[in-house]
């Protein structure tokens, strides 16, 4: 089984922000391969299924970005998932808006999500899909832009979680370039 953790904020109001670029990943993913229903577990929304073949759960913390690890760790913990059977989705400043990279392990780049699940993991070896959702230009607006919501003119947001939920099958099967590569072919043909 594999451990797939969308990080976000559970607030309504804050289900447009560009900090919850991860749950809304998950749930493009959960919609497309008809995952079952989600449900409260582990501090957090859980929904179970498989993804070419790989039994998958599915995380949405609910503890507020900054305390993700709380969510996390006792999900790997019960489901005896080891660090590389985790991958977290998650917004990314230093990427353009609508690229994805995905790499394993690394620092947490002031993402206080990923400094928790770190923490709380004991291990910051773990795989991360880093959505871009882009930088604002200067420091003093990263809080703004990141608790914002995505704009009209994001006409990239919704190509692209259709392209990380088509693409998902190469992410299962552990084909982590393959899959960064359909995702980037899937977004230029929108």
């Amino acid at each position: 089984m594999l451990l797939w953790v969308g990080l976000g904020n559970p607030e309504p109001g804050q289900a447009r922000h560009r900090h919850n670029i991860g749950f809304m990943a998950l749930d493009a993913i959960a919609r497309r391969h008809g995952f079952a229903p989600w449900r409260s577990r582990f501090k957090g929304l859980v929904a179970d299924g498989s993804v070419a073949g790989q039994k998958l759960l599915l995380l949405k913390p609910q503890t507020y970005m900054n305390a993700s690890g709380e969510s996390v760790q006792p999900a790997a913990a019960f489901h005896k998932i080891p660090p590389d059977g985790i991958t977290a989705f998650h917004d990314e400043l230093d990427l353009a808006p609508g690229k994805v990279r995905v790499k394993r392990g690394g620092g947490a780049a002031g993402h206080n999500g990923l400094r928790d699940m770190d923490r709380r993991l004991g291990t910051p070896d773990y795989w991360r899909v880093r959505l871009g959702i882009g930088h604002p230009g200067m420091k003093e607006k990263v809080t703004g832009h990141v608790l914002g919501n995505f704009a009209k003119v994001d006409t990239w947001l919704e190509p692209l979680l259709d392209a990380v939920a088509d693409a998902a099958p190469l992410l299962a099967r552990g084909e982590r370039e393959a899959f960064m590569t359909r995702v980037a072919l899937l977004n230029q043909e929108n």
